[in-house]
């Protein structure tokens, strides 16, 4: 051990020296006896031997040597015999000792309560057990002049003494990284400001820094990569920078650059460097008591090597060399530990993290070592300590660092900087049969410490790696933990503020796509959970609570998707709710809370009276929105039915009866002018009577509409509608689909009617048969059609766009020979329409082929059509303009208008019903099932076609599809007729199988449809 420094009251151990050290000396007095740490304060040492006793020299004014010996040379303090002490430090007049057991021990001064033993008393003379802190195990321990740290091995933080400068870090706000006295910048705030509460150092968030020292009013920073920066009080040359200058920001010590520190430590005005590729340590700042070691009298403002004895020791090409294990720094003194077999004593990497001064990182070891220690009983408090670190937020969030790239260093708002693998490997470690003692235990500290303890406000980004943590564990997902873990879980992450609460979300768009629908299909099944819960038992009110939050979550998590695109909007809908729930009387309760109606009907027991599902509609399927729709249309129907009703009391009251409303939306028509009447009855209607239950009444006919003329109404006005003949749509061959003509020979009147006649359908729960794209349902729901939606439209022209883009070679303009302009053929003539102005002079090359590409499906989706696509699209949203529409996805409105492909042949033969001499059993209906079942698809489509004027089913699937079969008296040469209005098919008593099979087919192929003639 050399030393050197200030030796007025024997803090330098060597029991000789009381003037100013001023060059390193040899101290033997521990030689041979295995030195392995020293603490030292402005006027005392503390020195720590490997066999765990303790040694103390220099000022006792306050009793802090712990013994009542002369200050010089070391003693023995004889009351810590009884404990091996593992770690020491020292204040300016007090010290601390900790056993192997986590205890801590305080002696000396403690008038500031530094002593943290309940006193303030001005000597405490012997080592005293600090009983506060007897529960935890502490691993580290520091000390400032008059107050102290401890680190708990389960990530807890303990503070006590003196708080003039708000060195407790026990403000009002949050804790974060540092706090106290900053006369002189010493935080690396940017300011001189003093700090109440830890504060977060941003500077030094990229700089990966892993170990910091700090004198009395500047502050050094290690980094991983062996970089050096000072910042605070540079009087005195301090800080390395060649200058006398404070530094309110950290600056690297530029003459350090180019070399790899691996150790440092700061005296009151001085620093320590080592750097273990020369073996030089390095020294700068104050020197009135020889301090640097350096043999120069006065101050340094640039780091200088540290004069060693010129005796062989570390000079490389000696024939004694020896290495450096420790520097350490007292107040204006400071110590080298060194040994002389290298291939033995390697100097401390103050980089490394050491087990024994660190959080217990949560891994497989650590895993295995608890499970042997239960299974064998090998510590009383084995238990205690499992329970300690399980329930440790800061264990969890030290641990599964991603260590890849340093990437855990990298870790911010975007980037966690957790190895997800190794999170999900430890939990399937854990849940082996093995271990399942431990899992009962983490079951326990999650329920009871863990959950209930995440703040509101984690102090860093760092911190709020448990979330992503917890949300793997096997013990989430179980059922039996859903009320006791996996949902207060879920209220812990919605109790988040603002800002850790939007960092959660970007960590979620950036987790692997697996992790993130683990987490949205575990709440899922917590929503069917709690509402089959509802139906079996009584309920506490909590449970109302935690159903809100459940569902809160998944209303997050959703969020999160609409950015991220982990899982199809689809992967988040709950089937099971519409067996579950009564959507049309949850939607009526959610209408009429919206409307802050409050309803007289009070709710069964077991309801959530307060939970509407219809306020979360992402987790609804098609069926059930297509259910909230056709409740919002019923509702607005008896609206304006109550309304006209109402009008119509009043008339009559006032004797002018002829002025009564009719309560229905009554069409007279013709069927051969259908479309001019059909123009003419709408107009004659408000906006409000489109509300109102359709009724038709065809001219010079007597037939009552209860559904089945309004839906002949509505195959009869498209069929005409789409006629060729008018030229309102263009029909893609190669897709069998229609999109809206550019050229066409009526007034946009007509398409305005198209819209109004397919928003009724919707209203009026009636499926058509209308050949248009995904993309038209689209520009319904105000999404951009794309290159993937124009391929469905026209296959041929979405290839030769896709090549384009596709293509690699840099010839282009000469290969493909196109501008900004297409040609398109109308009735013969030939003519040339310009993507952006000027666009015939504009070339497509490499660089401008997606925007022409944008281009052009801008011009076949918008522009070239947008007077006959505004005309439809108010006509539509005239009828169905409702908030309710903006639930669907595209595709399902465009279920919701033409039905689905969602067949279920079984149901509709379940489904199916029998009049005349027909049943099940009639041997001709047998028949009839056996023959349809073994039709190839494509012909039970057309069957479908030809029974419903439709090839598609509706929205709720078959079980909400009703065929009727009803024998008849004719013949057996005779073919079966459809009744498409009343989904009824007539089939005479066929005997074989054979001529059923051929009569069958041959009507089918016979029906041509209506819609593409």
């Amino acid at each position: 051990m050399l030393c050197w420094g200030n030796a007025r009251d024997g803090q330098l151990g060597n029991g000789v020296e009381k003037n100013p050290v001023y060059e390193p000396k040899s101290c033997s007095v521990f030689c041979g006896r295995g030195l392995k740490e020293i603490a030292c304060a402005g006027e005392h040492t503390v020195f720590l031997l490997q066999d765990g006793s303790v040694y103390t020299c220099g000022s006792n004014s306050c009793g802090q040597l712990g013994h009542d010996k002369p200050g010089m040379p070391p003693e023995l303090v004889g009351a810590l015999d009884t404990q091996k002490i593992i770690r020491v430090c020292c204040g300016r007049a007090h010290s601390l000792a900790v056993s192997e057991r986590g205890q801590v021990f305080s002696w000396g001064a403690g008038e500031g309560g530094q002593l943290g033993l309940g006193t303030t008393d001005t000597a405490v003379p012997i080592p005293r057990l600090v009983k506060r802190l007897c529960d935890h195990r502490i691993s580290q321990v520091m000390c400032g002049n008059q107050h102290c740290i401890a680190l708990s091995r389960d990530g807890q933080l303990f503070t006590w003494g003196q708080n003039t400068s708000g060195q407790l870090g026990l403000g009002k706000g949050e804790p974060m990284f540092g706090w106290g006295k900053n006369r002189a910048g010493q935080l690396g705030l940017n300011d001189k400001q003093d700090r109440a509460v830890p504060c977060h150092i941003k500077f030094l968030r990229s700089q990966k820094v892993v170990y910091i020292s700090c004198g009395e009013e500047h502050t050094a920073a290690l980094t991983k990569d062996g970089g050096l920066f000072t910042f605070g009080d540079g009087a005195l040359g301090q800080l390395g920078h060649g200058s006398t200058n404070n530094e309110l920001l950290p600056r690297r010590v530029l003459e350090l650059m180019g070399t790899e520190v691996s150790q440092i430590a700061c005296g009151r005005h001085h620093t320590l460097a080592f750097v273990p590729s020369s073996g030089l340590v390095y020294a700068f700042g104050g020197n009135n008591f020889g301090q640097l070691g350096t043999g120069i009298w006065g101050n340094s403002k640039s780091p200088c090597p540290v004069r060693i004895p010129v005796n062989g020791c570390f000079q490389k090409g000696g024939s004694k060399q020896c290495s450096v294990t420790k520097i350490v720094c007292g107040g204006d003194h400071s110590f080298l530990l060194f040994s002389y077999d290298q291939s033995v004593a390697v100097p401390e990497d103050f980089r490394v993290s050491s087990i024994n001064k660190s959080l217990s990182p949560i891994n497989y070891e650590r895993l295995n070592q608890w499970r042997l220690k239960l299974l064998y009983n090998t510590e009383p408090n084995v238990t205690d300590d499992i329970i300690n670190q399980l329930s440790s937020t800061a264990c969890w969030n030290g641990s599964f660092l991603d260590q890849s790239d340093d990437a855990h260093f990298k870790t911010n708002p975007k980037i966690p900087g957790i190895d997800i693998h190794s999170v999900q490997s430890f939990f399937e470690a854990l849940s082996q049969p093995a271990f399942s003692a431990l899992l009962e235990q983490a079951s326990q500290s999650f329920e009871s410490l863990l959950i209930p303890q995440l703040p509101s406000s984690p102090p860093d980004v760092e911190a709020m790696r448990i979330y992503l943590i917890l949300s793997e564990c096997p013990l989430m997902h179980d059922s039996k933990n859903f009320t006791r873990l996996t949902i207060p879980f879920a209220i812990a992450i919605l109790r988040l503020d603002t800002n850790p609460s939007k960092v959660l979300d970007n960590w979620w768009c950036f987790v692997e796509g697996s992790v993130f629908r683990k987490m949205v299909d575990v709440y899922k099944r917590i929503v069917v959970f709690m509402l089959t819960l509802g139906k079996s038992v009584v309920v506490p009110v909590s449970y109302e609570n935690y159903f809100l939050a459940t569902l809160r979550l998944l209303e997050k998590l959703h969020k999160v998707n609409l950015k991220a695109k982990h899982v199809d909007y689809n992967s988040f809908y709950i089937p099971d709710i519409t067996n579950l729930v009564d959507i049309q009387e949850d939607y009526l309760k959610w209408f009429l809370s919206r409307a802050d109606i409050k309803t007289e009907s009070s709710p069964s027991k077991n309801d959530f009276p307060l939970v509407n599902l219809c306020a979360y509609p992402f987790i609804l399927n098609a069926q059930a929105k297509t259910t909230m729709l056709q409740t919002d249309a019923e509702l607005q129907m008896q609206m304006a039915v109550s309304g006209a009703n109402l009008h119509n009391v009043f008339m009559l009251l006032t004797l002018e009866p002829n002025l009564a409303r009719n309560p229905y939306l009554v069409l007279h028509v013709r069927r051969d002018h259908l479309v001019s009447d059909t123009l003419r009855e709408v107009s004659m209607y408000s906006d409000v009577d489109l509300k109102k239950p359709l009724k038709v009444i065809f001219d010079g006919e007597e037939a009552v509409d209860a559904g089945g003329v309004t839906k002949e109404f509505f195959l009869l006005l498209l069929k005409e509608l789409m006629d060729p003949v008018y030229g309102m749509f263009t029909h893609y061959r190669d897709s069998n689909l229609l999109w809206f003509s550019d050229k066409c020979f009526v007034e946009s009147n007509w398409f305005h009617l198209i819209g109004i006649i397919c928003g009724l359908a919707i209203y009026n729960s009636t499926v058509v048969d209308l050949h248009f794209p995904l993309a038209l349902y689209k520009k319904l729901l105000k999404v951009s059609p794309t290159l993937e939606d124009f391929r469905e439209l026209s296959p041929t022209e979405a290839r030769s766009l896709q090549q384009l883009l596709d293509y690699e070679g840099n010839d282009i303009e000469d290969v493909f020979l196109l501008n900004f302009s297409i040609t398109r053929e109308n009735y013969g003539m030939t003519e040339v329409k310009e993507l952006v102005p000027g666009g015939e002079n504009i070339n497509v090359d490499k660089n401008n082929r997606k925007e022409f590409v944008d281009a052009y499906l801008r011009y076949v989706f918008c522009n070239a059509v947008s007077e006959q696509y505004e005309a439809f699209s108010s006509g539509f949203l005239k009828v169905c303009g409702g908030d309710i529409l903006w639930l669907f996805q595209p595709s399902e409105l465009m279920a919701m208008v033409v039905g689905n492909s969602d067949y279920n042949w079984d149901e509709m033969e379940k489904n199916a019903e029998y009049k005349g001499e027909y049943s099940a059993t009639h041997p001709t209906v047998q028949l009839f099932w056996e023959v349809f079942h073994e039709f190839p698809l494509e012909k039970k489509k057309q069957f479908l076609l030809f029974l419903t004027g439709s090839d598609r089913i509706p929205i709720h699937g078959m079980e909400s599809l009703k065929i009727v079969i009803q024998s008849t008296t004719a013949e057996e040469h005779y073919l079966p007729v459809a009744h498409t209005c009343y989904n009824l098919l007539d089939m005479p008593r066929y005997q074989s199988k054979e001529t059923l099979k051929q009569r069958l087919t041959q009507a089918v192929e016979q029906y041509e449809g209506f819609s593409l003639v």
